[in-house]
């Protein structure tokens, strides 16, 4: 597979990767408005994509292998940082909830939405489909692959990524006054507290 080829499979995704991205940059422009932790997650979702833009533009341009390698290295290397990070905060984030609904008498509410590690299944095996797709597509033609499959192996990817997303976004998320529990016994100290604001 030539570099012009490979830089126009992955510009293809780069672009297609716009609904990742582009919500990160609208945490990144909220600022202050976004807890920590999800602008860090945001950063490293931006790094991530435009790593696979300029990529795409090295690859356009005819630079030699090592210094491409050499981008996504760094690249890939900030991601996991920057996610890492997220992470930690993100549980000291729950730790500073969980005793703020504490203080209120109120048990936390739980966590909407997919779970990180259904995120991270999901992703890694997506990333590890396209690897197979694009090994196959390298030098599975040599071996005996033929056309079918270089072109429903890319559908079957990118098919398994849009039916992960619906699974993930089909139940809807509870509110927190719907998801927390009242703790057993505290009913008096709610009437007590409405009354001493009255």
């Amino acid at each position: 597979m030539t570099g012009g080829v490979l830089a126009l499979g992955i510009g293809a995704v780069t672009a297609s990767g716009c609904v990742w991205y582009v919500p990160a940059l609208v945490d990144l422009r909220a600022g202050a408005d976004r807890p920590v932790s999800r602008r860090l997650a945001a950063a490293g979702c931006v790094t991530g994509w435009t790593t696979s833009a300029v990529t795409t533009l090295l690859l356009v341009l005819g630079v030699p292998v090592p210094p491409v390698l050499a981008v996504v290295a760094a690249g890939a290397v900030a991601v996991v940082v920057l996610r890492i990070r997220a992470i930690v905060r993100r549980r000291a984030e729950e730790r500073e909830d969980a005793a703020c609904w504490a203080a209120l008498d109120w048990a936390a509410p739980g966590r909407h939405g997919p779970s990180p590690a259904l995120v991270a299944g999901t992703i890694g095996g997506g990333l590890g489909l396209a690897l197979v797709t694009a090994l196959l597509l390298l030098w599975g033609r040599d071996h005996g692959v033929g056309t079918v499959l270089a072109v429903t192996a890319p559908a079957a990817v990118a098919g398994g990524a849009l039916l992960a997303a619906f699974a993930g976004t089909a139940r809807p998320a509870a509110g927190p006054r719907e998801a927390a529990v009242r703790r057993p016994g505290t009913r008096g100290a709610e009437v007590k507290a409405l009354k001493q604001r009255s």
